[in-house]
């Protein structure tokens, strides 16, 4: 299984000895099925060459801080929102001096200064200056900032000593970066999940239909999993790949999910609407392909099943987040079906004019019962993790008040 599939790995390479391995990591990190790009310091060019990464991620690798092609899109900018993880390695004494300072006078340092995704670093250096008093200092510091700290290792190092401050191999590192993926908060829960379209057919040729192309709640089955989940995505017809641990029931028409998520709802501890459900069927469908004929044709069409209106209505409902996709007054209409729908949250994103349908990335605005909260343009991958972090804080915070507890979406009475 590819451990890392459809990750965005932004790799930093600094000026060490180390860096040699760092070759070999990019290659693994890609096996994993992760997308790899590189950012290279300065220093790190004197040991392995920018040629060499470039070759193994299949993706340019960047050098400078004031590149005029790539700073015309702020290029610092977009490495790090395009990250899941930015990961240093290796990451010498200075950098990490660097970093501890908020230096942001070269690419890499930038990077890590923009980033808000996960930072982990994999330190490499003599084993004095492993020990050193400042350097201690600065591991504590950024370790209370969050960024994860892989390693090191101890053994024979390039000077001939021996001792801790090797980079950790390869494998290892891998390894590692999968498990920032595994947060574990949504342990023992059971997640269903809708995704995509579904069709209403008109005759065994036609249907009504809608532009989703499933990624936002693929996105989202799959960051559930990764949180220790068991997850259950119903999808409508998409062409995407089932995620990692995810439990996947193909639908095709409004009914057809209806039906698939009342049969798993009494499992389920949160239900996330994000299918992009036809809202009427054509009331007669024809058994026979329509013939064209003359003139004007009339079409009768009949309200399907409220799927996220029936589950937020049964008595012991899980806890339910629902999505509204809108092409005006965004906020307004997600409010409002938030309330008449009687759902726990709502992500109301827009659509239209190349934007929310067919794209890598979204934007999403949040409202509860109380609250509310942006979630500014990201990919649709490290958008879910931002709203599944939102939908566990609401869900736990409810479960807090005794009005659910988060088990199997029964009661606490």
């Amino acid at each position: 299984m590819n451990t890392l599939s459809g990750k965005h790995i932004l790799l930093g390479v600094t000026g060490g000895i180390a860096a040699y391995k760092s070759a070999e990591l990019v290659r693994q990190l890609r096996r994993q099925g992760a997308e790899v790009r590189v950012v290279m310091t300065a220093a790190a060019t004197g040991f392995v060459t920018p040629l060499t990464f470039q070759a193994l991620s299949g993706q340019p690798v960047h050098t400078e801080l004031l590149d005029a092609d790539a700073e015309s899109a702020m290029g610092h900018i977009e490495l790090a929102r395009w990250a899941d993880v930015l990961l240093v390695a290796p990451a010498t004494a200075d950098f990490i001096a660097r970093m501890v300072a908020g230096r942001a006078d070269d690419l890499l340092s930038a990077v890590y200064l923009a980033c808000d995704s996960r930072v982990a670093i994999a330190p490499a250096m003599n084993r004095v200056m492993w020990d050193n008093a400042a350097t201690r200092d600065n591991i504590a510091t950024l370790t209370g900032r969050g960024v994860q700290i892989l390693g090191p290792d101890e053994g024979l190092q390039a000077c001939g000593e021996s001792g801790p401050g090797r980079m950790l191999e390869p494998g290892q590192l891998v390894d590692a970066v999968a498990e920032l993926f595994n947060t574990g908060v949504l342990a023992g829960q059971h997640v269903l999940v809708t995704a995509g379209p579904t069709r209403e057919a008109l005759d065994p040729v036609r249907y009504i239909s809608n532009r989703s192309s499933g990624r936002m709640g693929f996105a989202i089955a799959a960051a559930a999993a990764e949180a220790g989940a068991q997850v259950t995505l119903v999808s409508g017809p998409v062409n995407l790949p089932t995620p990692a641990g995810v439990q996947r029931l193909d639908v095709v028409s409004a009914a057809d999910m209806h039906a698939a998520v009342m049969n798993q709802i009494a499992a389920t501890s949160l239900f996330i609407s994000v299918a992009a459900v036809a809202d009427y069927r054509p009331a007669t469908p024809s058994a026979q392909k329509i013939k064209k004929q003359a003139g004007e044709q009339s079409l009768q069409l009949v309200a399907n099943p409220d799927i996220l209106a029936d589950v937020a209505a049964l008595p012991n409902a899980p806890f339910t987040v629902g999505f509204a996709a809108e092409t005006e007054q965004v906020i307004d209409h997600a409010r409002e079906k938030l309330q008449a729908k009687h759902i726990n949250m709502i992500a109301a994103n827009v659509v239209g004019d190349q934007q929310g349908f067919d794209r890598e990335d979204n934007a999403l605005h949040v409202l509860w019962p109380g609250g509310e909260q942006a979630l500014a343009r990201a990919s649709k991958t490290r958008l879910a993790r931002q709203l599944l972090d939102l939908i566990n804080r609401q869900f736990n915070s409810i479960a807090r008040e005794g009005k659910v507890i988060p088990l199997h979406g029964k009661d606490s009475a």
